[in-house]
C-alpha cells in the first residue's frame, strides 16, 4: 500500500500540552521568522504531533501596550509552528480557552501587515485595525539603546469574552508627548517686562531708576515703626 506523506501529514491530530518557557523560547529562537524570544510570559504552550514532535508553541504574556495591561487581558507574544496543517490556529484556540478560564477577559495579538491572518481567523479571533508601521521600539516616552528594525505594518487582532470592556484608544507612542515647561517672564516692580540676561546675573530691574527707587521704598519701610 503507498502513502503520501502530505496526507497523512494534514490527518494527524494534534494535542495540545503546557511547555516550560525555556522549551518555547528555544522552539522560537529556530523557527519563528523575524522575532527574537520574549524575556517572560504568563504560560507557554505547546502542539504536539501525532508521532509526539513538538510542531509549535504560543507564548501568552502581559499586553506589550501600557495601555491595554488592565490585569484582564493578555497578549500571544510569539507563536511559532515548524508548518504542521492547523498547528497555528490550533495554538491560539488554546491560548484564549487557557486565558479564560483563568479568568482574563481578552487576549491579543500582533501580525505584520502583509499577513492575511487565516489561523487567527479560524480560531474565532478578529481584526481590530491597522497600525502604521515604526522604524523600533525606541520612544521618546521609553528610550530603547536597541532601536530594532520593525519598520513594517502591523494589524491588532483579538478575542474576548461577552463582557469585556471596550478595547481604549492606542495613542502614537512615537510622538514626544513630555510636558513643555513654559517659560516664566519675570518683571520688574514696576511692572515692565525685564530684558534677558546676555551675560551674567539677570536683573531684577528694567533700569538703574527702578532699581533706586526700590532702595529707597526699602530704607523708608527699615524706619518706620
Amino acid at each position: 500500500m503507498t502513502t503520501n506523506p502530505a496526507t497523512d501529514r494534514v490527518r494527524e491530530r494534534l494535542f495540545i500540552r503546557p511547555v516550560p518557557l525555556t522549551v518555547a523560547c528555544a522552539f522560537v529562537a529556530d523557527h519563528h521568522r523575524h522575532h527574537r524570544a520574549p524575556q517572560g510570559h504568563k504560560f507557554s504552550l505547546g502542539v504536539l504531533a501525532g508521532d509526539g514532535r513538538l510542531a509549535g508553541v504560543a507564548i501568552v504574556g502581559r499586553p506589550v501596550a501600557r495601555a491595554l495591561d488592565n490585569g484582564l487581558t493578555v497578549e500571544v507574544t510569539r507563536c511559532a509552528t515548524d508548518g504542521s496543517p492547523n498547528a497555528c490556529s490550533a495554538l491560539y484556540g488554546a491560548a484564549w480557552r487557557t486565558a479564560r478560564a483563568a479568568g482574563y477577559r481578552r487576549a491579543i495579538t500582533y501580525t505584520q501587515g502583509d499577513e492575511a491572518g487565516v489561523s487567527l481567523r479560524a480560531a474565532g479571533w478578529r481584526k481590530v485595525k491597522d497600525l502604521p508601521a515604526r522604524t523600533g521600539w525606541d520612544t521618546p516616552a521609553r528610550p530603547r539603546t536597541d532601536h530594532g528594525n520593525d519598520n513594517v505594518t502591523r494589524s491588532l487582532w483579538e478575542i474576548t469574552t461577552h463582557d469585556a470592556e471596550p478595547l481604549p484608544d492606542l495613542r502614537d507612542e512615537t510622538r514626544d508627548e513630555t510636558p513643555r515647561r513654559r517659560a516664566r517672564t519675570k518683571r520688574c516692580a514696576c511692572g515692565a517686562d525685564l530684558p534677558a540676561a546676555t551675560t551674567g546675573r539677570p536683573s531684577s530691574y528694567c533700569s538703574p531708576a527702578c532699581r533706586q527707587r526700590a532702595y529707597r521704598t526699602r530704607q523708608t519701610r527699615r524706619r518706620t515703626p
